[in-house]
């Protein structure tokens, strides 16, 4: 990957990361369907001003605004409503990585490398080390939700990879026209209070709709949908697993939710884990060319050191 798309990559989940905390901050104000309906509204906004939808199909405009605007976002909303914790929400959020794996391997027979399959159990038993180190007893409604939440997003990251020729910044902003009109007929069959929350916001109330609408939606899924453009989901899919190595960072930070030194032992090995992913193909490139053309490789070494 080039430097520039993997320091994206890391924006994207600290974006996600604080995000989670703002999720927790919002649902304090909103309904959970209603808070999801109105970040969906203000995401929607620029496309009805500014951006074209050009030749995007309604069809995949249809397929990732229900898939990920409604059925991600919902259960993700009444999973942290119910409970669960910000920062052990972004931590289960995240096995959308194995899922994300399991279906591009199956759907696009794009399978994982040796170097990224052993990068993905490191991440991933940061992950549960880091899951056993969380103190108190969580809803297992919530953690149902959760990891719902997180099959749809595996499924929307096969949409946007098989997606060719479409700008996914413009698909972000146009899918953000789905969600809102469906999420509203359901806070309104099974939610209470929305015209009391919307009039009574407040600042945090509304830099909550802001962020999540503006921010995690439209300028973060737009990064995320051109790297899965550019590179295989299998490169691209871990760096969601520094999304909860953010969120629990920030829990700590702004929501007191600390950390133990098993904490972040686990975040340095979900670090070092997607490290290998994103370094692992080209370490074995590398490997297989010195094992096949030894005295090359070794010249060339010289060289560059002589240089």
């Amino acid at each position: 990957m080039k430097p520039r798309d993997v320091v994206l990559g890391v924006l994207t989940a600290l974006l996600w990361g604080f995000n989670f905390i703002v999720i927790k901050l919002g649902l304090a104000s909103f309904p959970p369907l209603l808070f999801l309906a109105l970040r969906f509204l203000v995401a929607a906004l620029p496309a009805a001003f500014f951006v074209g939808r050009k030749d995007i199909p309604w069809r995949v405009i249809l397929q990732v605004g229900l898939v990920l605007g409604v059925v991600k976002f919902s259960l993700l909303y009444l999973g942290v409503n119910v409970g669960m914790p910000a920062g052990l929400s972004s931590l289960a959020i995240q096995s959308q990585v194995p899922f994300t794996i399991l279906l591009s391997s199956i759907v696009l027979h794009d399978s994982p490398s040796r170097m990224q399959k052993r990068g993905m159990a490191i991440a991933l038993g940061g992950i549960v080390l880091l899951a056993f180190t969380r103190q108190g007893n969580v809803d297992p409604l919530g953690v149902a939700l959760i990891l719902a939440a997180a099959v749809a997003w595996a499924v929307t990251n096969i949409f946007l990879k098989r997606t060719s020729g479409v700008d996914p910044f413009r698909l972000m902003i146009w899918m953000s026209l789905v969600p809102p009109l469906p999420l509203l007929v359901l806070s309104y069959l099974f939610e209470d209070g929305q015209v009391n929350a919307v009039s009574h916001m407040g600042a945090a109330g509304l830099g909550a709709v802001l962020y999540t609408g503006l921010v995690a939606t439209v300028l973060a899924f737009g990064i995320w949908g051109r790297l899965l453009r550019r590179y295989s989901a299998n490169l691209i899919a871990p760096f969601g697993l520094l999304v909860p190595v953010f969120g629990m960072a920030f829990s700590a930070l702004l929501l007191h939710e600390r950390l133990s030194s098993d904490g972040i032992f686990a975040a340095t090995l979900i670090f070092l884990g997607l490290l290998t992913v994103v370094l692992g193909p080209r370490l074995e490139r590398k490997l297989a060319q010195a094992a096949i053309h030894p005295t090359r490789v070794r010249a060339s070494s010289e060289t560059s050191t002589s240089d």
